[in-house]
């Protein structure tokens, strides 16, 4: 199952939203510690609106526990500093893809630990700073599925 990380998010309509994108996609959602609100925060219920027991969601205290849980997985990073093109590689059902801060993206010391070519990024027009969060992992959740000929869909 594919699994969309997020690293210490901080706007909860954002993650309620993902919340649903992955009860309809069948992703698993990993929140990676400190959120920047509480999971009974009435924003990100009301956009998640009733999928939440539909969706998978692991919470990780920090990086290294969710990394302890991808073993085994590929891991890509999305990122505007991002070298590859999100649409330039063929994935996999388990790959795993983290997405950063609303308000600062990947922290260096983690975007650095991924090789070039798993540094992925989502192509804009010049000069505009990124893409909303839950948008990005639309994007990247759709992709995945599309190429695994949207399998469990109907």
């Amino acid at each position: 199952m594919t699994a969309i990380i997020l690293y210490q998010p901080e706007i909860p309509p954002n993650t309620g939203n993902i919340i649903r994108l992955c009860a309809n996609t069948g992703c698993e959602l990993h929140l990676i510690e400190p959120l920047g609100f509480d999971l009974s925060d009435k924003q990100l219920r009301r956009a998640g609106l009733d999928y939440h027991e539909y969706a998978k969601v692991t919470r990780h205290g920090d990086w290294q526990s969710c990394l302890a849980a991808m073993a085994g997985r590929r891991i890509f990073a999305l990122s505007t500093r991002g070298g590859q093109r999100y649409d330039t590689v063929r994935y996999r059902q388990d790959d795993a893809f983290v997405f950063g801060r609303e308000t600062a993206g990947l922290p260096e010391e983690i975007l650095g630990q991924f090789a070039p070519e798993q540094r992925l990024r989502l192509p804009m027009l010049p000069d505009q700073r990124s893409l909303n969060l839950s948008n990005a992992a639309a994007v990247m959740a759709f992709e995945v599925w599309r190429q695994l000929d949207f399998a469990g869909g109907r």
